[in-house]
């Protein structure tokens, strides 16, 4: 089973459109993980529908029993979070704002604050439109950790893979080079680097780039938008020939992204289009690499 993990420096580059038709194309050959947990947005192109759904819970959070408070006050001096505000007579937690360390229910001299485990978010087993499991999930308003979900998302879609023997996972990542987009780095086979010709594209390219080398992972690269900017598309492919990263394909600038995202289909569903036989010839290339 291998791998495929697409990510980009930033946002906006095409990246879950491509994914969302990687995972159209390979049909029950793949797992989907929808790894982007903190603004998860594939469900919009791959129509799950869900089959098992159980919360994700992620650190702690304090909670106060009223009953056994005598309002000392000692638990809000001491929180340097000011998560314990005194309101309508009474002190309560203030869920966004407890960071779960503890220190309030340890120094409470009536034992009156316990710690809980904290719900995080929720995840999801579906089946798609593409004849595929996907793994999805978000996190709740608010909620931190979502380093933990990706890895937990990517377990339980590696898990199913093996279970029935599909040859590819294929992981949406986040964008940027967080604990996030880290931690669905990790056990990768092959990672796609989408990207586009801009100032901010190339920079924030450079800087995934050092984190998929420090991973040392195998990686191929899709230029979206290509023909926005000449001089930085040649920069890019200079970048990709010192860095010994494939060239996957080209994509020249094409509305075709936005009006199918806006009818829900991935870019694929619009027959012999020309975007759609480029991301073909990617997924191709894809598949060749690593020699499945």
């Amino acid at each position: 089973m291998k791998e495929i993990v697409v990510i980009s420096g930033k946002g906006g580059t095409g990246k879950t459109s491509i994914t969302a038709s990687f995972a159209m194309l390979a049909g029950n050959d793949a797992i989907v993980a929808d790894c982007d947990v903190d603004a998860a947005d594939m469900h919009m192109l791959l129509s799950p529908e869900i089959k098992h759904k159980e919360p994700f819970y992620s650190g702690q959070l304090a909670v106060i029993d009223a009953d056994s408070c005598i309002q000392c006050g000692k638990c809000a001096d001491i929180c340097r979070f000011n998560a314990i505000p005194y309101q309508e007579g009474i002190y309560k937690i203030n869920a966004i704002a407890c960071e779960g360390c503890g220190y309030c229910a340890r120094i409470c001299p009536t034992s009156a604050i316990h710690m809980e485990e904290r719900k995080a978010g929720r995840w999801f087993i579906s089946n798609t439109k593409a004849n595929n499991t996907m793994i999805h999930a978000d996190l709740d308003i608010g909620a931190e950790n979502s380093g933990k979900l990706v890895a937990k998302v990517k377990n339980e879609a590696k898990k199913i893979a093996f279970k029935q023997n599909a040859p590819y996972v294929i992981v949406d990542g986040s964008p940027g080079i967080g604990c996030p987009v880290q931690s669905s780095l990790t056990g990768a086979s092959y990672v796609v680097l989408v990207t586009e010709p801009t100032v901010s594209g190339l920079h924030d390219l450079e800087r995934v780039v050092e984190v998929v080398k420090r991973f040392k992972l195998k990686s191929g690269c899709i230029i979206n938008k290509s023909d926005l900017n000449h001089a930085i598309y040649q920069q890019i492919i200079d970048f990709l020939v010192h860095k010994d990263i494939q060239l996957l394909t080209s994509i020249p600038f094409d509305p075709i992204f936005t009006n199918m995202m806006i009818k829900g289909k991935t870019v694929v569903e619009n027959g012999d289009y020309a975007v759609a036989e480029k991301i073909e010839e990617a997924w191709n290339k894809i598949k060749i690499f690593n020699q499945i």
